[in-house]
């Protein structure tokens, strides 16, 4: 297969026209603001910032992956601030329940009133998700999915933007449930945090701890919704897509997977790319978009063959990045 990754990027730029172009500019400079003002809190994590705001701007879902007391719950919180957006928290445990989440029907004069639950917000963190049974786990499933849940029948809307920052503990840690395969393939992207290098962890230590820190806002929550509304206008190349398409058709055949990407996962791929390019104020997507979020967005979508091992999903991307790239 001929890659685009060997191609001069002329080749797979398009010629915006004036107001796409505006458009992106103005939605890129809003992105570098955000960006910069989860930055001042969340120091030393630039990387996973980025990623977490490429994840909320494409309209998807965060699952954060590591030890307690990091910064997930800080991370969330700043993108909340900086975003304009109302911030939901839902501390997962052994005893929560569905209606805990979504919110119950509850009697009044004159009958029943839907009392909306914590999920009813534009960044939602669910503190410790796999803490909770699976049935809990699953009540998160039509609000990422459509956007709405469902009680006694009765639809109701979630706010827009909306999008759910999920902290997991490792599930070797006592009292935790694996998450389901489908609750999985609904989060964009998994990241970690990781530990601060020790300047970063001497700055926090100093400025009085993570329970000290600021949430500077960056942007109203119009123009955040303008935001994600933008990365609508960046193109992809049928090169770019043909890349792509061959990248999650590997992971469906590569031995060292059970089970490959699904269509869900290809199109979060796409949308993240798109997000990433419009943070860079580029009205299109280029290879280096695939390679730079691939890992993150396909990684916990694959199954390993060897069952239990941890990494190994990110891991077999990885290699069969290195093959469609040759590199």
């Amino acid at each position: 297969m001929s890659t685009p990754s060997t191609a001069p990027v002329a080749r797979i730029k398009p010629t915006p026209d004036a107001e796409d172009s505006a458009a992106i500019r103005a939605a890129a400079a809003d992105f570098q603001r955000a960006a910069a003002a989860v930055r001042e809190t969340v120091r030393g994590k630039d990387a996973a910032v980025e990623l977490a705001l490429i994840a909320v701007v494409a309209g998807g879902h965060v699952l954060l992956e590591d030890v307690p007391g990091v910064g997930k719950t800080t991370l969330a919180s700043a993108l909340a601030a900086a975003l304009g957006g109302v911030l939901r928290r839902i501390q997962f445990t052994s005893d929560l329940l569905p209606g805990d989440i979504t919110g119950v029907p509850v009697l009044e004069a004159g009958g029943f009133r839907f009392r909306p639950g914590p999920i009813f917000g534009n960044i939602v963190l669910a503190d410790e998700i796999n803490r909770a049974t699976p049935k809990t786990q699953s009540a998160l499933l039509e609000a990422m999915t459509e956007r709405q849940v469902t009680v006694d029948g009765e639809r109701h809307p979630l706010p827009s933007p909306f999008a759910v920052l999920a902290t997991q503990n490792p599930t070797d840690h006592h009292s935790t449930f694996a998450l389901p395969d489908s609750q999985l393939d609904r989060f964009f992207v998994r990241l970690s945090m990781g530990y601060p290098d020790r300047e970063h962890e001497r700055e926090i230590l100093r400025s009085g701890g993570l329970r000290a820190a600021r949430f500077p806002a960056a942007l109203s929550l119009a123009e955040t919704a303008a935001l994600c509304a933008a990365v609508d206008r960046v193109a992809v190349h049928p090169d770019v897509e043909d890349l792509l398409l061959e990248l999650v058709s590997r992971t469906r055949s590569d031995a060292r997977l059970l089970r490959g990407v699904s269509t869900r996962g290809a199109e979060a791929l796409l949308r993240a790319c798109r997000a990433r390019a419009l943070g860079q104020a580029r009205a299109f997507v280029i290879p280096d978009d695939l390679l730079g979020l691939a890992q993150a967005v396909l990684g916990h979508r694959v199954l390993p063959r060897v069952e239990g091992e941890r990494g190994g999903g990110e891991r077999a991307v990885r290699a069969i990045l290195a093959e469609v790239f040759g590199g």
